[in-house]
Protein backbone atom coordinates (compact mmCIF):
# COMPACT_ATOMS: atom_id res chain seq x y z
CA UNK A 1 0.00 0.00 0.00
CA UNK A 2 3.23 2.30 1.04
CA UNK A 3 4.39 1.31 -3.15
CA UNK A 4 0.66 1.96 -4.81
CA UNK A 5 -0.27 5.31 -2.51
CA UNK A 6 3.46 6.64 -3.12
CA UNK A 7 3.41 5.92 -6.92
CA UNK A 8 0.28 7.26 -7.24
CA UNK A 9 0.96 10.38 -5.57
CA UNK A 10 4.29 10.96 -7.85
CA UNK A 11 2.36 10.66 -11.13
CA UNK A 12 -0.50 13.10 -9.91
CA UNK A 13 2.22 15.78 -8.51
CA UNK A 14 4.06 14.81 -12.58
CA UNK A 15 0.89 16.15 -13.72
CA UNK A 16 0.33 19.01 -11.60
CA UNK A 17 3.64 20.33 -11.41
CA UNK A 18 3.69 20.28 -14.76
CA UNK A 19 1.40 23.78 -14.61
CA UNK A 20 4.99 25.13 -13.56
CA UNK A 21 7.54 25.27 -16.28
CA UNK A 22 4.72 25.34 -18.98
CA UNK A 23 3.07 28.50 -17.05
CA UNK A 24 4.95 31.04 -19.82
CA UNK A 25 3.48 29.00 -22.40
CA UNK A 26 0.19 28.65 -21.04
CA UNK A 27 0.13 32.64 -20.34
CA UNK A 28 0.65 33.31 -24.34
CA UNK A 29 -1.21 30.64 -25.53
CA UNK A 30 -4.33 31.87 -23.85
CA UNK A 31 -3.27 35.26 -24.15
CA UNK A 32 -4.00 35.96 -20.52
CA UNK A 33 -1.91 37.58 -17.91
CA UNK A 34 0.45 36.56 -14.87
CA UNK A 35 -2.78 37.71 -12.40
CA UNK A 36 -5.12 35.64 -14.79
CA UNK A 37 -3.10 32.62 -14.12
CA UNK A 38 -2.37 33.06 -10.89
CA UNK A 39 -5.88 33.13 -9.87
CA UNK A 40 -6.97 30.01 -12.26
CA UNK A 41 -3.98 28.04 -10.08
CA UNK A 42 -5.64 29.43 -6.80
CA UNK A 43 -8.31 27.53 -8.09
CA UNK A 44 -6.63 24.47 -8.44
CA UNK A 45 -5.40 24.70 -4.64
CA UNK A 46 -9.01 26.17 -3.41
CA UNK A 47 -10.79 23.68 -4.74
CA UNK A 48 -7.96 21.09 -3.09
CA UNK A 49 -7.66 22.64 -0.08
CA UNK A 50 -11.75 22.93 0.69
CA UNK A 51 -11.98 18.83 -0.36
CA UNK A 52 -9.07 17.91 2.59
CA UNK A 53 -11.69 17.72 5.88
CA UNK A 54 -14.81 15.82 4.52
CA UNK A 55 -12.46 13.74 2.16
CA UNK A 56 -10.23 13.04 6.00
CA UNK A 57 -13.60 12.48 7.69
CA UNK A 58 -15.30 10.17 5.61
CA UNK A 59 -12.30 7.92 5.38
CA UNK A 60 -12.14 7.81 9.16
CA UNK A 61 -16.04 6.86 9.19
CA UNK A 62 -16.22 4.70 6.14
CA UNK A 63 -12.84 3.14 5.01
CA UNK A 64 -9.20 4.83 3.07
CA UNK A 65 -10.28 3.05 -0.22
CA UNK A 66 -14.02 4.54 -0.27
CA UNK A 67 -12.53 7.46 -0.96
CA UNK A 68 -8.83 6.77 -2.84
CA UNK A 69 -10.04 4.83 -6.09
CA UNK A 70 -13.04 7.79 -6.63
CA UNK A 71 -10.50 10.51 -6.13
CA UNK A 72 -7.89 8.63 -8.50
CA UNK A 73 -10.37 8.00 -10.98
CA UNK A 74 -11.25 12.16 -10.62
CA UNK A 75 -7.66 13.02 -11.47
CA UNK A 76 -7.63 10.87 -14.46
CA UNK A 77 -10.29 13.00 -16.19
CA UNK A 78 -8.78 16.48 -14.62
CA UNK A 79 -5.57 15.28 -16.72
CA UNK A 80 -7.50 14.39 -19.78
CA UNK A 81 -9.11 17.69 -19.53
CA UNK A 82 -5.98 19.51 -19.40
CA UNK A 83 -4.74 18.07 -22.71
CA UNK A 84 -7.99 18.57 -24.54
CA UNK A 85 -8.50 21.93 -26.21
CA UNK A 86 -10.99 24.81 -24.41
CA UNK A 87 -9.29 28.05 -23.74
CA UNK A 88 -8.95 30.00 -20.82
CA UNK A 89 -12.36 28.24 -19.37
CA UNK A 90 -11.39 24.39 -20.41
CA UNK A 91 -8.38 25.65 -18.55
CA UNK A 92 -10.05 26.39 -15.51
CA UNK A 93 -12.36 23.57 -15.63
CA UNK A 94 -9.47 21.11 -15.75
CA UNK A 95 -7.84 22.87 -12.60
CA UNK A 96 -11.03 22.53 -10.33
CA UNK A 97 -11.97 18.69 -11.24
CA UNK A 98 -7.99 18.34 -10.68
CA UNK A 99 -7.89 19.77 -7.45
CA UNK A 100 -10.96 18.00 -6.21
CA UNK A 101 -9.47 14.43 -7.31
CA UNK A 102 -6.67 15.34 -5.44
CA UNK A 103 -8.54 16.82 -2.48
CA UNK A 104 -10.36 13.45 -2.25
CA UNK A 105 -7.03 11.46 -2.77
CA UNK A 106 -4.86 13.10 -0.69
CA UNK A 107 -6.02 12.86 3.31
CA UNK A 108 -7.32 9.23 2.71
CA UNK A 109 -4.06 8.18 1.53
CA UNK A 110 -1.76 9.85 3.96
CA UNK A 111 -4.17 8.60 6.37
CA UNK A 112 -3.17 4.95 5.46
CA UNK A 113 0.11 5.43 5.72
CA UNK A 114 -0.12 6.85 9.16
CA UNK A 115 -2.01 3.66 10.08
CA UNK A 116 0.33 1.23 8.85
CA UNK A 117 3.49 2.81 9.90
CA UNK A 118 3.21 4.29 13.99
CA UNK A 119 6.91 4.09 15.83
CA UNK A 120 7.99 4.34 12.12
CA UNK A 121 5.41 7.12 11.04
CA UNK A 122 7.95 9.97 10.46
CA UNK A 123 10.22 8.20 7.68
CA UNK A 124 6.70 6.38 5.91
CA UNK A 125 5.65 9.64 5.66
CA UNK A 126 8.73 11.34 4.34
CA UNK A 127 8.84 8.55 1.31
CA UNK A 128 5.52 9.59 0.85
CA UNK A 129 6.09 12.64 0.77
CA UNK A 130 9.32 12.19 -1.77
CA UNK A 131 6.65 11.30 -4.16
CA UNK A 132 5.98 15.24 -4.74
CA UNK A 133 9.82 15.46 -5.94
CA UNK A 134 9.75 12.42 -7.74
CA UNK A 135 6.61 13.76 -9.56
CA UNK A 136 8.01 17.23 -9.66
CA UNK A 137 11.51 16.10 -11.34
CA UNK A 138 9.47 13.97 -13.61
CA UNK A 139 7.30 16.98 -14.69
CA UNK A 140 10.54 19.02 -15.29
CA UNK A 141 11.95 16.51 -17.67
CA UNK A 142 8.54 16.18 -19.56
CA UNK A 143 8.02 19.89 -19.98
CA UNK A 144 11.48 20.45 -21.37
CA UNK A 145 10.38 17.58 -24.03
CA UNK A 146 6.75 19.17 -24.72
CA UNK A 147 8.17 22.45 -24.99
CA UNK A 148 10.65 21.12 -27.44
CA UNK A 149 8.47 18.67 -29.54
CA UNK A 150 4.94 18.64 -28.75
CA UNK A 151 2.48 21.45 -27.01
CA UNK A 152 1.97 22.16 -23.74
CA UNK A 153 -1.09 20.19 -23.42
CA UNK A 154 0.73 16.80 -24.70
CA UNK A 155 2.29 15.91 -21.57
CA UNK A 156 -1.22 16.27 -19.99
CA UNK A 157 -2.55 12.78 -21.08
CA UNK A 158 0.14 10.06 -20.49
CA UNK A 159 -0.68 11.14 -16.86
CA UNK A 160 -3.94 10.43 -17.07
CA UNK A 161 -2.98 6.70 -18.99
CA UNK A 162 -1.00 5.85 -15.61
CA UNK A 163 -3.18 7.12 -12.77
CA UNK A 164 -5.62 4.85 -14.63
CA UNK A 165 -3.50 2.06 -14.36
CA UNK A 166 -2.62 2.69 -10.83
CA UNK A 167 -6.28 3.17 -9.92
CA UNK A 168 -6.53 -0.52 -11.07
CA UNK A 169 -3.73 -1.45 -9.33
CA UNK A 170 -4.90 0.08 -5.58
CA UNK A 171 -8.55 -1.74 -6.58
CA UNK A 172 -7.16 -4.88 -6.69
CA UNK A 173 -4.36 -4.83 -4.06
CA UNK A 174 -6.48 -3.49 -1.31
CA UNK A 175 -8.27 -5.17 1.25
CA UNK A 176 -9.73 -1.99 2.92
CA UNK A 177 -12.96 -2.56 1.54
CA UNK A 178 -15.70 0.19 0.19
CA UNK A 179 -18.32 1.47 2.61
CA UNK A 180 -20.71 4.60 2.58
CA UNK A 181 -21.88 5.50 5.24
CA UNK A 182 -23.79 8.64 7.05
CA UNK A 183 -22.69 12.01 5.39
CA UNK A 184 -22.71 13.82 8.79
CA UNK A 185 -19.91 15.66 9.81
CA UNK A 186 -18.73 16.57 13.27
CA UNK A 187 -17.09 20.02 12.00
CA UNK A 188 -16.71 21.73 15.29
CA UNK A 189 -15.66 18.42 17.41
CA UNK A 190 -12.70 19.02 15.03
CA UNK A 191 -11.78 22.46 14.89
CA UNK A 192 -12.29 22.44 18.84
CA UNK A 193 -9.40 19.89 19.11
CA UNK A 194 -7.08 21.96 16.41
CA UNK A 195 -7.33 24.95 18.18
CA UNK A 196 -7.57 23.52 21.72
CA UNK A 197 -4.58 25.51 23.21
CA UNK A 198 -2.14 28.42 22.07
CA UNK A 199 0.34 25.81 21.35
CA UNK A 200 -1.70 24.31 18.87
CA UNK A 201 -2.78 27.47 17.19
CA UNK A 202 0.69 28.88 16.85
CA UNK A 203 1.57 25.62 15.00
CA UNK A 204 -1.36 25.96 12.58
CA UNK A 205 -0.74 29.85 11.87
CA UNK A 206 3.12 28.70 11.23
CA UNK A 207 2.31 25.76 8.68
CA UNK A 208 -0.08 28.13 7.37
CA UNK A 209 2.36 30.56 6.64
CA UNK A 210 5.27 28.50 5.51
CA UNK A 211 2.76 26.67 2.88
CA UNK A 212 1.41 29.79 1.32
CA UNK A 213 5.17 30.55 0.83
CA UNK A 214 5.42 27.36 -1.46
CA UNK A 215 2.35 28.08 -3.10
CA UNK A 216 4.05 31.13 -4.42
CA UNK A 217 7.49 29.76 -4.67
CA UNK A 218 6.82 26.75 -6.59
CA UNK A 219 4.06 27.86 -8.85
CA UNK A 220 6.20 30.80 -10.32
CA UNK A 221 9.66 29.97 -9.50
CA UNK A 222 10.08 29.05 -13.41
CA UNK A 223 8.57 32.31 -14.80
CA UNK A 224 10.64 34.23 -11.93
CA UNK A 225 13.57 33.11 -13.52
CA UNK A 226 12.89 33.88 -17.36
CA UNK A 227 11.55 37.33 -16.57
CA UNK A 228 13.44 38.23 -13.42
CA UNK A 229 17.09 36.41 -14.10
CA UNK A 230 16.95 35.82 -17.72
CA UNK A 231 17.10 32.31 -18.09
CA UNK A 232 16.26 30.19 -21.05
CA UNK A 233 12.82 28.25 -20.53
CA UNK A 234 15.43 25.29 -21.03
CA UNK A 235 17.15 26.38 -18.36
CA UNK A 236 14.66 27.69 -16.02
CA UNK A 237 12.80 24.16 -16.00
CA UNK A 238 16.46 22.77 -15.24
CA UNK A 239 16.51 25.06 -11.98
CA UNK A 240 13.16 23.79 -11.45
CA UNK A 241 14.17 20.38 -11.55
CA UNK A 242 17.17 20.58 -8.81
CA UNK A 243 13.89 21.52 -5.94
CA UNK A 244 12.73 18.02 -6.63
CA UNK A 245 16.16 16.15 -6.86
CA UNK A 246 17.09 17.29 -3.33
CA UNK A 247 13.24 16.88 -2.33
CA UNK A 248 13.74 13.13 -2.75
CA UNK A 249 16.67 12.40 -0.24
CA UNK A 250 15.53 15.28 2.23
CA UNK A 251 12.27 14.05 3.13
CA UNK A 252 13.09 10.79 4.23
CA UNK A 253 15.67 12.28 6.45
CA UNK A 254 13.83 14.61 7.58
CA UNK A 255 10.75 12.15 8.34
CA UNK A 256 13.32 9.78 10.06
CA UNK A 257 15.02 12.53 12.11
CA UNK A 258 11.65 13.41 13.62
CA UNK A 259 11.23 10.01 14.83
CA UNK A 260 14.24 10.28 16.86
CA UNK A 261 13.86 14.24 18.15
CA UNK A 262 11.19 16.74 18.37
CA UNK A 263 9.61 17.65 15.45
CA UNK A 264 8.58 21.19 16.00
CA UNK A 265 12.77 21.87 16.50
CA UNK A 266 13.77 20.22 12.97
CA UNK A 267 11.44 22.40 11.23
CA UNK A 268 12.57 25.94 12.74
CA UNK A 269 15.74 24.91 11.36
CA UNK A 270 14.49 23.82 7.87
CA UNK A 271 12.12 27.13 7.98
CA UNK A 272 15.20 29.76 8.79
CA UNK A 273 17.37 27.88 6.16
CA UNK A 274 15.06 28.26 3.61
CA UNK A 275 14.43 32.28 4.66
CA UNK A 276 17.95 33.07 4.31
CA UNK A 277 18.27 31.42 0.95
CA UNK A 278 14.94 32.87 -0.72
CA UNK A 279 15.79 35.92 0.73
CA UNK A 280 19.68 35.64 -1.60
CA UNK A 281 17.76 34.35 -4.51
CA UNK A 282 15.55 37.49 -4.38
CA UNK A 283 18.67 39.77 -4.34
CA UNK A 284 21.28 38.54 -6.42
CA UNK A 285 21.53 37.92 -10.37
CA UNK A 286 24.83 35.97 -10.76
CA UNK A 287 23.58 32.49 -12.05
CA UNK A 288 26.12 30.48 -10.00
CA UNK A 289 24.73 31.76 -6.68
CA UNK A 290 21.13 31.55 -7.36
CA UNK A 291 21.81 27.91 -8.39
CA UNK A 292 23.57 27.51 -4.97
CA UNK A 293 20.59 29.78 -3.25
CA UNK A 294 17.66 27.41 -5.25
CA UNK A 295 19.34 23.88 -3.77
CA UNK A 296 19.94 25.18 -0.15
CA UNK A 297 16.63 26.60 -0.22
CA UNK A 298 15.18 23.54 -0.96
CA UNK A 299 16.61 21.78 1.79
CA UNK A 300 15.39 23.83 3.93
CA UNK A 301 11.84 24.14 2.44
CA UNK A 302 11.22 20.45 1.91
CA UNK A 303 12.28 19.31 5.17
CA UNK A 304 9.02 20.88 6.26
CA UNK A 305 6.19 18.54 4.67
CA UNK A 306 6.43 15.58 6.62
CA UNK A 307 6.96 16.96 9.51
CA UNK A 308 3.87 19.34 9.15
CA UNK A 309 1.81 15.71 8.36
CA UNK A 310 3.34 13.94 11.36
CA UNK A 311 2.97 16.70 14.07
CA UNK A 312 -0.87 17.03 12.99
CA UNK A 313 -1.05 13.17 13.35
CA UNK A 314 0.70 12.88 16.48
CA UNK A 315 -1.53 15.15 18.10
CA UNK A 316 -4.55 13.76 17.09
CA UNK A 317 -7.20 10.40 18.31
CA UNK A 318 -6.35 7.29 16.34
CA UNK A 319 -10.05 7.72 15.56
CA UNK A 320 -9.99 11.27 13.99
CA UNK A 321 -6.26 10.91 12.21
CA UNK A 322 -8.13 12.05 8.87
CA UNK A 323 -10.23 14.51 10.24
CA UNK A 324 -7.52 16.26 12.06
CA UNK A 325 -5.23 16.37 9.00
CA UNK A 326 -7.70 16.89 6.33
CA UNK A 327 -8.58 19.79 8.16
CA UNK A 328 -5.66 21.18 9.68
CA UNK A 329 -4.27 20.83 5.73
CA UNK A 330 -7.79 22.43 4.87
CA UNK A 331 -5.85 25.61 6.24
CA UNK A 332 -2.65 25.27 5.21
CA UNK A 333 -3.82 24.77 1.51
CA UNK A 334 -6.43 27.43 1.96
CA UNK A 335 -2.87 29.32 2.65
CA UNK A 336 -1.12 27.63 -0.27
CA UNK A 337 -3.91 28.81 -2.98
CA UNK A 338 -3.33 32.28 -1.45
CA UNK A 339 0.34 32.33 -2.59
CA UNK A 340 0.29 32.10 -6.46
CA UNK A 341 -2.49 34.86 -6.49
CA UNK A 342 -0.34 36.77 -4.70
CA UNK A 343 2.69 36.42 -6.33
CA UNK A 344 1.28 36.64 -9.56
CA UNK A 345 -0.47 40.11 -8.30
CA UNK A 346 2.72 41.59 -6.84
CA UNK A 347 4.67 40.81 -9.98
CA UNK A 348 2.29 42.28 -12.56
CA UNK A 349 2.60 45.51 -10.23
CA UNK A 350 5.44 45.74 -8.79
CA UNK A 351 7.91 42.72 -9.56
CA UNK A 352 8.97 39.71 -8.63
CA UNK A 353 11.59 40.53 -6.04
CA UNK A 354 9.14 42.64 -3.73
CA UNK A 355 6.87 39.03 -3.95
CA UNK A 356 9.60 36.58 -3.17
CA UNK A 357 10.93 39.03 -0.50
CA UNK A 358 7.40 38.84 1.25
CA UNK A 359 7.75 35.26 0.82
CA UNK A 360 10.93 34.75 3.04
CA UNK A 361 9.22 37.02 5.56
CA UNK A 362 5.95 35.01 6.16
CA UNK A 363 9.04 31.81 6.68
CA UNK A 364 10.59 33.39 9.53
CA UNK A 365 7.27 34.80 11.11
CA UNK A 366 6.50 30.15 10.89
CA UNK A 367 10.14 29.86 12.07
CA UNK A 368 9.29 32.66 15.80
CA UNK A 369 6.10 30.64 15.84
CA UNK A 370 7.28 27.41 15.79
CA UNK A 371 10.66 28.16 18.12
CA UNK A 372 8.38 29.92 20.54
CA UNK A 373 6.72 26.90 20.88
CA UNK A 374 9.95 24.57 21.24
CA UNK A 375 11.56 26.67 23.76
CA UNK A 376 8.50 26.91 26.53
CA UNK A 377 8.70 23.08 26.65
Amino acid sequence: MLLTVSLAWAVLQTGRFLLSPLLPTIIADLQITEATAGIALALFQGVYAVTQYPSGEYSDRWTRGTLIVPGLAILVLGFATFGIEGGLVGFALAAGITGFGKGLFSIPSRALVSDLFVARRGRALGLYAAGTDLGGLLASGLAILALTYATWRTPFLPVAVVLGLLTLVFAYWSNDGYDVGSPELDASGTLRRLFASPEQRRTLLAFGLFYFMVGGFINFLPTYLIQAKAFSEQLASAAFAIVFVVGIGIKPIAGGLSDRFRRESIAVVGLLIAAASLAVLSAVAVRPVIYIAIVVLAVGYKMEFPLADAIIVDNAPDADRGADLGAARALFLGANAVGPAYVGIVATYLNYGVAFAGLAVCLVVAAGLLYWDARSE
